[in-house]
C-alpha cells in the first residue's frame, strides 16, 4: 500500500500540532514555478491567535529540517487558520460554526443558506432567515443530505453582546 507526500507528512506533523492544543485540518504541497510551498492549516475550538501559529511553525520547521520528508530542494512552509469562508467538512467544523450563516449544498440538489444553531451526531438544527419581512423558520438538516458546507462572511451582523447590551438599554 503506497502513501502519498501528503499523509506521510500528515503522518509526522500531526502529533507536533496537537501537541500545541491545535488540530491538523489540512496539508497541501503546491508547486510555485519552480519553488514549492508546503501549506498547513490549525484550528482549535477557541481558534489559533498568532502566537500559536509561531510556535507550531517552528515545531514543523524543526521537524521537517531533520527529515527528509519534504525531499531535495528547497520549499516554503506557511502555516495559517482556516480562512473566513471556511468549508465544514468534519463534525468538528460543524461545532465551530454555531452561530455562523453557512451555504449548504444539498445531496437532493439545491441550495440553502441557513444559520447553525446547534449540531449533534446525527446532523444539525438551523435557523433560515425569512424572505420579504416573513419570519425566521427551523429546519433539521442530516449529515448525509448536505453535500457541501460553507461559512459565509456576514459584515453587517450585529455581535451577541451588542445585541443583548440594546436588549438592556
Amino acid at each position: 500500500m503506497s502513501t502519498t507526500q501528503s499523509e506521510r507528512l500528515r503522518e509526522l506533523l500531526e502529533p507536533l500540532v496537537t501537541s500545541q492544543g491545535l488540530d491538523l485540518e489540512e496539508i497541501a504541497v503546491d508547486s510555485v514555478g519552480r519553488k514549492r510551498v508546503l501549506r498547513v492549516v490549525v484550528d482549535s475550538d477557541t481558534g489559533a491567535d498568532l502566537d500559536q501559529i509561531a510556535d507550531v511553525s517552528r515545531a514543523l520547521s524543526a521537524k521537517l529540517d531533520e527529515t527528509d520528508a519534504m525531499g531535495e530542494g528547497e520549499y516554503t512552509l506557511e502555516v495559517g487558520t482556516p480562512g473566513a469562508e471556511r468549508l465544514l467538512s468534519e463534525h468538528r467544523h460543524y461545532v465551530r460554526a454555531l452561530g455562523r450563516l453557512v451555504r449548504f449544498q444539498l445531496a437532493e440538489g439545491g441550495e440553502l443558506v441557513a444559520r447553525i444553531q446547534q449540531v449533534d451526531d446525527d446532523g444539525v438544527d438551523l435557523e433560515v432567515p425569512g424572505v420579504k419581512g416573513r419570519k425566521a423558520t427551523t429546519r433539521r438538516l442530516a449529515f448525509p443530505d448536505i453535500a457541501k458546507a460553507r461559512v459565509q462572511v456576514e459584515f453587517n451582523r450585529k455581535d451577541t453582546r451588542d445585541m443583548k447590551e440594546e436588549e438592556e438599554a
